[in-house]
């Protein structure tokens, strides 16, 4: 049994945004999918953190959440930017039943169980920091801190995923890095970075490692973590 982490899978079955009009994602769903086969078993979990899927509308996502429930293992999601379909944990959890989706927990300023780790984590953010950005920003951060909490309680290992990197390029959220920081966190899986971003990619900030998983960045196969 063994955890693996994908990010932006940017997924569009109803959605009318091929993904493969950018370089290097010629037949990504079928890459996505022949390389995930590949690797991970049904005993596996796969933790995705955000931006899943291009649907606007959370009925609008079924195929696509459809698609990675096909796949092996259990997944665990958390919400990217893009994700405008995500809603509630009720209306997801009860959306997921209603569906028949059986392999995929969210996290929602909370944290879950897998393989004696906790995961844990939030979308996060980083942009300019106007009032509305900076209210954003907080709200992240509480929601980061709840989650980390929550792990902790469990007892076991928290392992910390983020859509956004906290630290990119010359762009750091000192609210979020914060949070880390309290918590002892060393190590922070994230996405949201693309294409000719890699290079301005931060892979460790003030003894914190960052990992990018962004799925154009891995060669569109799951990362095993442990």
């Amino acid at each position: 049994m063994s955890l693996y982490t994908i990010s932006d899978l940017h997924l569009s079955l109803s959605a009318d945004k091929p993904m493969d009009v950018f370089y290097g994602w010629n037949n990504y769903m079928e890459r996505l999918e022949a390389n995930w086969k590949r690797v991970v078993t049904d005993e596996d979990t796969v933790i995705i953190p955000g931006d899943i899927s291009w649907a606007l509308k959370l009925e609008d996502a079924e195929k696509d959440l459809l698609f990675l429930d096909s796949l092996p293992g259990k997944k665990i999601i958390l919400k990217g930017n893009h994700d405008l379909w995500w809603s509630t944990m009720k209306k997801l959890t009860d959306f997921f039943e209603g569906v028949g989706i059986k392999t995929i927990t969210p996290i929602f300023n909370s944290a879950v169980v897998a393989e004696d780790k906790a995961i844990c984590g939030s979308r996060g953010w980083f942009f300019e920091k106007d009032e509305q950005n900076k209210k954003i920003i907080l709200r992240e951060a509480g929601r980061l801190e709840m989650s980390i909490t929550e792990a902790k309680k469990m007892g076991l290992e928290p392992l910390v995923f983020l859509h956004y990197p906290p630290v990119y390029a010359d762009i750091v959220c000192e609210e979020i890095l914060a949070v880390l920081k309290k918590h002892n966190i060393k190590t922070v899986y994230h996405g949201h970075i693309h294409g000719s971003g890699l290079h301005r990619a931060v892979k460790s900030y003030d003894g914190i490692e960052f990992k990018l998983v962004s799925c154009d960045c891995i060669d569109f196969t799951p990362h095993k973590i442990w």
